[in-house]
């Protein structure tokens, strides 16, 4: 079996579930390849997507939040002749040899503009197999709304649904299995054990600063007033692959000398381990971290959302009770006060975080996938460039 999984880079998470779920299918005993769509097809468009969407939401937030909110308004009109289709449709050809030589029995994409371009090449025929959709935000982005010719479009909760639905999604390809991540964050592993693997202690409180590695936000920043504000806790702080913040932050560590300690780390390959052993996480509301920390149990602290749909994965988190949001008129300090202050708060977070979680979906989302292959090949499904209804294979693939 061979599966194909597509993505743009475009931030980090869409890869990061392209991999997740690649490991499952190979584990599973299927051959897996991860492609960047448009490195195969033009390079030149790859890095104006990768920079523009970096530099736009970066250091123009304003402007990428009115190219949002202009694509979820006026939709239909704009996609009569958008760069991305016609980039799409150029492309289709080229990719179309890809494909054939590949062969695969499926192929899964985990970005939008990956689903647009396998959606326009199965409306020309020019692929056969069946194409699963996976949206790895808590919303649904406008442009998910013309992918018309997947199997399935895999969304994070069944609370979104309802929203797909109004906005032209067929309900029956709606598969609300939650946003795939690796399945080593659906192990359980005590607050005890965990700070044993990091030498902390577990009686003290441990708070979880997730910079990223693109460089948003300011990690020192938020890193020294966690330390004002008198909880003695141990400070775990990521910076990703950002090395100016690393060096930043590994500065303002090494003078400090208060009553918290500070881990200054740059990548890590542990970050499961790491939100085991936090009280709460302080991170930016990316869809997969967002996930992990979901599948983890971890109370979340969310700053700097990208405008767009990191907005409205902080809508969806805070209408569901499952973190704050910091703001100029609720600062950090506030945040974190009301949540360790407050037991009953954090009982109820917690336990919403419970209720809503998915933190098996991509076993589920690579049990369907194998499923539908399977029926396929024994004929139970037709071959076809599309799908009306979802065949229920969940839970059914060996």
């Amino acid at each position: 079996m061979k599966i194909l999984l597509l993505t743009v880079t475009a931030g980090y998470g869409h890869h990061a579930t392209a991999k997740a779920l690649a490991d499952l299918f190979e584990q599973r005993g299927a051959e897996t390849k991860i492609v960047d769509v448009y490195e195969y097809i033009s390079k030149v468009v790859r890095t104006a997507i990768s920079q523009g969407y970096l530099l736009s939401s970066k250091y123009t937030p304003e402007i990428y939040r009115l190219f949002y909110t202009r694509t979820s308004k006026n939709r239909k009109k704009l996609n009569k002749m958008n760069i991305v289709k016609i980039v799409n449709t150029l492309g289709a050809f080229k990719f179309e040899h890809f494909v054939d030589n590949f062969e695969p029995d499926a192929i899964v994409c985990t970005h939008v503009l990956a689903a647009h371009l396998v959606s326009e090449m199965k409306n020309r025929h020019m692929v056969d197999a069946p194409c699963i959709g996976v949206v790895t935000d808590y919303c649904i982005h406008p442009y998910w709304e013309d992918v018309v010719n997947m199997e399935a479009l895999v969304t994070a909760s069944e609370l979104i649904t309802h929203t797909a639905v109004k906005r032209g999604i067929s309900e029956e390809r709606i598969l609300p299995l939650g946003i795939p991540i690796h399945p080593k964050f659906n192990r359980y592993l005590s607050k005890e054990d965990a700070c044993a693997q990091l030498g902390l202690d577990p009686e003290r409180r441990t708070v979880l600063v997730m910079g990223g590695s693109m460089g948003y936000g300011n990690s020192r920043k938020l890193v020294r007033q966690i330390t004002k504000l008198g909880l003695g806790c141990q400070i775990l702080a990521v910076c990703g692959n950002n090395k100016r913040a690393y060096n930043r932050l590994k500065a303002f560590a090494q003078e400090y000398d208060g009553d918290c300690t500070i881990q200054v780390m740059g990548f890590v390959d542990n970050v499961e381990v790491l939100m085991s052993a936090a009280d709460c996480i302080i991170t930016k509301p990316g869809g997969l971290t967002v996930s992990e920390a979901i599948a983890k149990g971890v109370p979340m602290v969310l700053v700097n959302p990208i405008p767009g749909q990191e907005e409205r994965n902080v809508e969806f988190l805070l209408n569901n009770g499952m973190a704050s949001l910091v703001t100029k008129t609720f600062p950090l300090d506030d945040a974190l006060y009301h949540l360790f202050h407050n037991p009953v708060r954090l009982r109820t977070v917690r336990e919403s975080i419970r209720a809503i979680g998915h933190p098996d979906a991509s076993e589920q989302l690579v049990n369907y996938v194998i499923g539908l292959v399977k029926q396929r090949e024994s004929g139970a499904l037709p071959q076809q460039d599309g799908a009306d209804s979802l065949p229920d294979t969940l839970n059914t693939a060996t």
